[in-house]
């Protein structure tokens, strides 16, 4: 059975730029890496618990923060990601401070092969991207739902 994972794509307009809140994953294997891994905010969900709300338990989980009330969540739609999981996205719009998160922690044996547990936080920063900057920094797999996004605000009148 296919992985699924919600999650929510949290945009803003400043100054006349759109900007997308992004979190950098925690742990030892992303430490130094920073262009092509950061991810829209999200996480698995089982066929018991509804993919939207998945998401907001996600985003709230992760930021440490509940989502922005910024009214109807804008269905982005589904992507394959390059893990192999299925991600449905929504699009809110709000503004957070991000500057401290309070992330959940996940365990592993680090470092390999010494028997040694250690926690990390499954995200270890948040930060705001113009969608140039945020294709740059994000998975590429993530990039459809940028797309979408874009897509979506375009059909807006007075946009």
């Amino acid at each position: 059975m296919v992985k699924r994972s919600a999650g929510l794509l949290v945009y803003r307009v400043r100054h006349g730029v759109l900007e997308v809140l992004l979190g950098h994953p925690g742990g030892p294997y992303f430490a130094r890496k920073d262009d092509g891994v950061w991810t829209i905010p999200k996480g698995e969900y089982g066929p018991e618990e509804e993919p939207l709300a998945a998401a907001v338990r996600e985003f709230t989980e992760e930021i440490g923060t509940a989502p922005p009330d910024g009214g109807d969540a804008l269905p982005l739609g589904e992507t394959l990601q390059s893990n192999g999981k299925v991600a449905v996205v929504w699009a809110v719009e709000g503004d957070l401070d991000v500057t401290e998160i309070s992330c959940n922690l996940f365990e592993m044996e680090w470092p390999p092969r010494t028997g040694r547990r250690q926690s990390f936080p499954e995200l270890d920063r948040a930060a705001w991207f113009d969608l140039a900057t945020a294709r740059r920094k994000a998975f590429a797999s993530q990039g459809p739902f940028f797309d979408r996004l874009l897509e979506h605000l375009a059909e807006q009148p007075g946009t």
